[in-house]
């Protein structure tokens, strides 16, 4: 398999678009570290159906992604149980959907922590492996949200336009050695994250939950279609193939043509 023996760290992996995209570097032959929140008996319950799924490795980690200090444990428990890190992919996220001026600073600075500084600390920390290995990929679930903005997001696309800056910068310091960074902007996933959000956004626009479904999420997809954790997955596998090697610095849409407009 075309990535056999490399490993990919994934954050946010323990359900939705995360777990997709370890699913998929799995069937690659990948050795994976899951991370991310739920049911320890569950997540265990996954880890171990992928391991033998796919004849790679795989474990857990349950570093808070709000704390650097953990992320830092992630990345060193991952190297010393797998030999290194070839792969991050940056995934953790989370949402709030209030108007700005109404807006609690405690959820900004959790969202900005978790959708932005993590990002920041796992590359720092993954970068020097990567160079030692001559290889490495790194990449970053953004959103349609860093490229255009939503009324009452502010924290999230505040953080989601960072990813977009981050994402370039780190491409061009490390586009001589065999690394890229990318970063994928899907427009709506109906993930659990969405599934929240369409509640959240119903109550801040006090319409119904169908009219945030129809008239708001898909009303910014011209193909009026959610797009599908696998076609996100099998992005993340393109971007760490050979074929990818000379894409670099990317804001890669898959929103069903919202930023076109």
């Amino acid at each position: 398999m075309a990535l056999t023996g490399k490993t990919a760290i994934i954050t946010g992996s323990t359900s939705g678009i995360g777990k997709g995209i370890a699913d998929s570097l799995a069937a690659q032959g990948c050795n994976i570290v899951l991370n991310g929140l739920g049911d320890q008996a569950a997540i265990e319950k996954d880890r171990a159906a992928m391991e033998k799924k796919y004849g790679v490795r795989v474990l857990y980690h349950g570093a808070d992604m709000t704390k650097p200090d953990q992320i830092a444990d992630l990345v060193t428990k991952t190297v010393q149980m797998l030999g290194g890190v070839d792969i991050v992919v940056n995934n953790a996220g989370i949402q709030y959907v209030c108007p700005v001026d109404e807006y609690p600073t405690e959820k900004w600075d959790t969202i900005i922590a978790i959708n932005l500084s993590a990002s920041f600390h796992m590359i720092r920390l993954c970068l020097p492996h990567m160079k030692k290995a001559g290889w490495g990929r790194v990449i970053n679930l953004a959103s349609a949200h860093a490229l255009v903005a939503s009324p009452f997001k502010s924290a999230y696309v505040a953080a989601k336009h960072g990813i977009a800056g981050l994402t370039k910068v780190v491409a061009l310091e490390v586009a001589q050695q065999n690394i890229t960074c990318n970063a994928i902007c899907p427009g709506y996933v109906k993930t659990p994250l969405v599934e929240n959000q369409i509640a959240d956004t119903a109550k801040a626009r006090g319409i119904t939950e169908d009219d945030v479904i129809n008239n708001v999420m898909l009303a910014a997809q011209p193909t009026k279609k959610f797009t599908k954790i696998d076609q996100l997955s099998d992005l993340a596998v393109f971007f760490c193939s050979d074929a990818a090697a000379n894409i670099t610095g990317t804001m890669l849409p898959v929103d069903g043509g919202w930023t076109a407009q």
